[in-house]
């Protein structure tokens, strides 16, 4: 089994199951950077707030709505992103072996070579799995007129997809056809590619974190390098806290691209492309407008990403040793052996 392929499969088990947890705040966030009430309108609600306000209007369905198409795009963003990361890195690495070979290296991936796997990475993912997450963003921010008639004990046991029933994943796909025919699915792409510089920064911010950590044990004597799950964990949470702050606004643009465009409405909440969503938000909301929603952002991002980053870690070591005790051998990419 190639590494590239264990990457990529244990990247798509931790997103699913970071996804699964962090959903309900993933929810609120979209419809916190979707909202476009004027600068002089009243206070945002708070992450609490707005949650509580989603559940006694429209109920808990609606918390996890587009639960289905996100736990596929998180299947298919993380196992695509994660096996393209590890051919790239075991490129990038082939690559400095080769420097330190000639004399004119230490052997070891740069910083920058770390930011270029992770943003060619993000590129590839990001063109193939965008109309996933155009979808997902409509079921997110649909909401349902009126608070449904069911208590919240009758939430438990319910089929997930069956909450979905009124504004469905073929629904929402009609939806952006109708609206925009098959460019309607790549809607908010320009943000969404320039924001490969978040896993960027965030892959390049773990990577160099992970690296000193095991420097500093190795020069303190520690024959064991190793990483514990937990310090993945924090390590991981530092590393996206950083990549999303810096990040932030172009996120809230490509929310406000992929949500549906009201016709006829209000000209000010309509966008035709990129610039004009920027020049709208910055002309009509203000600065603020490019950041709202981000604590309640920060909170599920960090806390998926290092769910993530520990699972995933995990799952690695777990197929690596399975794949060991049953005779066979890890292989890496053919690249490595040009």
């Amino acid at each position: 089994m190639s590494e590239a392929l264990i990457n990529g499969v244990a990247g798509a088990g931790g997103g699913i199951i970071a996804q699964l947890i962090t959903y309900p705040l993933q929810t609120v966030n979209t419809r916190q950077q979707t909202e476009r009430d004027p600068k002089e309108k009243k206070k945002a609600l708070g992450t609490l707030e707005h949650m509580s306000k989603v559940v006694r209007q429209e109920g808990w369905a609606r918390l996890y709505g587009g639960l289905t198409p996100s736990l596929v795009g998180t299947a298919a963003s993380q196992g695509v992103y994660y096996y393209f990361y590890q051919i790239f890195r075991n490129k990038a690495e082939a690559a400095a072996f080769d420097r330190k070979r000639r004399g004119t290296g230490d052997g070891s991936v740069g910083m920058l070579s770390s930011l270029m796997v992770a943003a060619l990475s993000g590129c590839v993912n990001v063109l193939l799995t965008n109309p996933i997450w155009v979808v997902v963003t409509r079921m997110q921010t649909h909401t349902r007129k009126g608070k449904p008639n069911c208590s919240d004990s009758s939430f438990v046991g319910v089929d997930l997809a069956a909450l979905e029933s009124s504004f469905g994943t073929a629904h929402a796909i009609q939806e952006v056809y109708d609206e925009a025919g098959l460019f309607g699915f790549w809607k908010g792409v320009l943000p969404t590619l320039i924001m490969v510089s978040n896993p960027s920064i965030q892959f390049m911010l773990y990577e160099t974190l992970l690296k000193r950590l095991k420097s500093r044990r190795i020069a303190r004597g520690k024959l064991n390098s190793d990483v514990s799950a937990l310090e993945i964990f924090f390590l991981g949470a530092l590393a996206k806290l950083g990549a999303t702050v810096v990040t932030y606004p172009l996120l809230v643009v490509k929310s406000r691209l992929q949500a549906k465009q009201k016709a006829g409405g209000d000209k000010r909440h309509q966008y035709r492309g990129t610039m004009d969503a920027i020049l709208k938000m910055i002309r009509y909301e203000g600065v603020d407008g490019f950041y709202k929603g981000m604590s309640t952002k920060i909170v599920q991002s960090v806390f998926a990403a290092a769910i993530l980053f520990m699972v995933k870690e995990e799952l690695v070591k777990g197929s690596k040793w399975l794949v060991t005790r049953g005779g066979g051998a890890v292989r890496k990419p053919k690249l490595l052996l040009q």
